[in-house]
């Protein structure tokens, strides 16, 4: 039986200006028919905690009243086996000169955002992407993206990645923890130290991982997938 996966994707200092060096490009994935059941586990972490069960997973809302309950989102990643996630990150887009390969930013951000992709995607499955896009042409750098992502796996019926779609991250809990995940990365590779609730969370995942968090992992690694990417 052929597979299909969810893929949420999220983005962390993206823009070319934005005064921000380290740009990280996640996504968290799991099977199609094991998403409500992480849904579910996640709001019941929530409420366990005394929060609503709609109350949104953000990494800028780390503190430590919330410490708690953010170290157990996080060991839940870890302990559930369908859960996965891969991470991008650039750690300096002031390296990037995008007029010696006649490029724009937003076709290196294109670009980007399929290294990151590529090694999730297998071509006896089906893919659903999912992404929390925050600026305003949205809807046609989802189109855009789609149609990338399919050139570049020969997927020219559009059979393996069957819909790239913008959904809002309030109301999807994975999409959530790839937001918290994301932001975990994001700090240790620009070298923050203003939060010990942040901090702590970091090294929750430096210990679940096994990695640095600052370094490339293994390239079939399959709980949590970094690439760190350098300007030729």
């Amino acid at each position: 039986m052929t597979l299909t996966f969810n893929i949420y994707c999220d983005e962390s200092c993206h823009l070319e200006k934005d005064h921000q060096p380290a740009m990280v490009l996640g996504a968290v994935w799991c099977p199609l028919d094991k998403t409500r059941e992480i849904a579910q586990r996640l709001r019941e972490i929530k409420v366990a905690h005394g929060l609503a069960a709609d109350f949104e997973i953000k990494w800028t809302k780390v503190s430590p009243a919330k410490l708690r309950f953010y170290l157990d989102v996080m060991d839940y990643f870890f302990d559930d086996d369908d859960l996965h996630f891969r991470a991008l990150v650039v750690p300096d887009k002031t390296q990037l000169r995008h007029g010696d390969f006649q490029q724009t930013h937003d076709d290196w951000y294109y670009k980007m955002y399929f290294d990151m992709l590529k090694i999730i995607l297998d071509p006896k499955a089906h893919y659903r992407i999912y992404i929390d896009i925050k600026d305003t042409r949205g809807a046609a750098k989802i189109e855009k993206l789609h149609g990338v992502l399919c050139h570049n796996i020969f997927d020219f019926s559009r059979e393996i990645i069957e819909r790239v779609q913008s959904i809002r991250s309030d109301e999807i809990e994975q999409l959530q923890l790839a937001d918290l995940l994301i932001g975990a990365i994001s700090y240790c590779n620009r070298g923050v130290q203003t939060s010990q609730a942040k901090l702590a969370l970091v090294e929750r995942m430096r210990q679940r991982s096994r990695y640095s968090l600052t370094r490339s992992t293994l390239f079939r690694e399959q709980k949590v997938n970094l690439f760190r990417w350098h300007a030729a």
